[in-house]
């Protein structure tokens, strides 16, 4: 079995909340403060900490006060305080890998280098609280995976350092690209940078969220009050590395009269269709005439428009179908930030629950095309820095 955490962002996520579901769920308050007194900042803030409700829904409510402003300081600042400090390693990490996506989303929106970032609103210490209490409640629970439902992002407009700005903030847009996300269920600001970078630098997949055996639920109050209950639902499972199975059409038609070339469009065509698997195979047909096997893997829904597409695309005039039953390992998409850029990784978990894992073929062709290096190369640095990262979820 697997451990398993999900977020629930329907009324969005701030780093407040975030603190107050991890404890809801199972973090002792007396370890986070233990462990958040080792950054040598109880000068700057303090954590206060109560049930509240909303709507009735009761959670914990954490509020982090500042004591002083530090509002200007520098990703090098941020990461040399949090290397200096006590903590444990893996904490550290986590930390200083959400800083550095915020610090690459802010250079993004300014078009200027990672370290010349002022962290504006993020950077003030009660960020700092909140972006490091949850590395320490991710390492308290450790999870063997993370999955979020899509985040809400509210409404309206937003005050933020770039004047009066749409909802979401920048830098939550930045983080946020092509992540699922919904808008206008709250009227207001429900996910702040904070929490966007939070959940971009732990949630494994935004998209699958397996089959779950849930076990405990926790829920992270805001600090306004939305139209509905402004609390983020955590919620820790398990789940078993058991075999999916799934019942296809499998299509196949003979032909011995087309150009080959005439092969690559209709790929194109069928995959933007549904198909989920197109293959060619060579074969002897009557009269000792070469031929070519088209075999199409498609789900029941998109099978008339397949075999239309089949029809229109080939010379074939007939074509055979019959159900197949699939059986699939568990797999799930995460994305993994190397230093040629994201790439996409598809991992699988076999009957023992063990894994394995292969990096997406476009993101390194496309790497190998922008930096100029051999695909070859650039692969195997790739993969290097991807089962680096795999090694330290361990």
């Amino acid at each position: 079995m697997s451990r398993v955490l999900l977020y629930e962002c329907f009324s969005g996520i701030a780093g407040d909340m975030n603190l107050g579901a991890l404890m809801d769920v199972g973090v002792p308050e007396d370890h986070l403060r233990t462990q958040l007194s080792k950054l040598g900042l109880d000068d700057e803030f303090s954590l206060e900490v109560h049930r509240a409700k909303k709507f009735g829904i009761a959670g914990t409510l954490a509020t982090v006060e500042c004591e002083q402003s530090h509002s200007h300081r520098h990703l090098p600042t941020i990461r040399d305080m949090i290397d200096r400090s006590k903590l444990d390693a893996a904490i550290k990490r986590r930390a200083i890998d959400t800083f550095t996506r915020l610090a690459v989303a802010e250079a993004q929106i300014h078009d200027i280098g990672v370290n010349e970032v002022h962290f504006h609103e993020v950077g003030a210490t009660d960020a700092i609280v909140d972006i490091v209490g949850a590395a320490i409640g991710l390492e308290y629970l450790k999870p063997d995976a993370v999955y979020s439902a899509p985040v809400e992002l509210g409404s309206g407009m937003v005050r933020c350092e770039h004047g009066l700005m749409p909802v979401p903030a920048p830098a939550t847009a930045e983080l946020l690209k092509d992540r699922p996300t919904t808008r206008g269920r709250v009227d207001g600001e429900a996910t702040t940078p904070t929490g966007a970078a939070i959940l971009t630098s732990c949630v494994d997949s935004f998209d699958s969220v397996p089959k779950l055996h849930v076990k405990r639920i926790g829920y992270g109050l805001g600090q306004k009050d939305f139209a509905i209950p402004n609390a983020l639902r955590l919620s820790l499972a398990e789940t078993s590395a058991e075999i999916q199975t799934a019942t296809n059409v499998e299509i196949e038609c003979n032909i011995d009269d087309m150009s080959a070339e005439a092969f690559e469009p209709l790929f194109d065509s069928l995959f933007s269709l549904g198909a989920l698997d197109v293959f060619l195979s060579p074969i002897v047909m009557k009269k000792s005439r070469p031929g070519t096997r088209l075999t199409v893997l498609v789900s029941p829904e998109n099978l008339d428009a397949v075999t239309n597409a089949i029809f229109e695309g080939t010379t074939t005039l007939g074509m055979r179908c019959h159900d197949v039953s699939k059986r699939m390992l568990p797999r799930e998409f995460v994305k993994v930030e190397t230093a040629f850029g994201d790439v996409k990784v598809k991992l699988s978990t076999l009957p023992d629950g063990s894994k394995r894992w292969k990096t997406e073929h476009d993101d390194i062709n496309r790497f190998s095309r922008e930096s100029g290096k051999p695909y070859p190369l650039v692969k195997e640095r790739v993969d290097a820095q991807v089962r680096e990262w795999l090694e330290s979820r361990e």
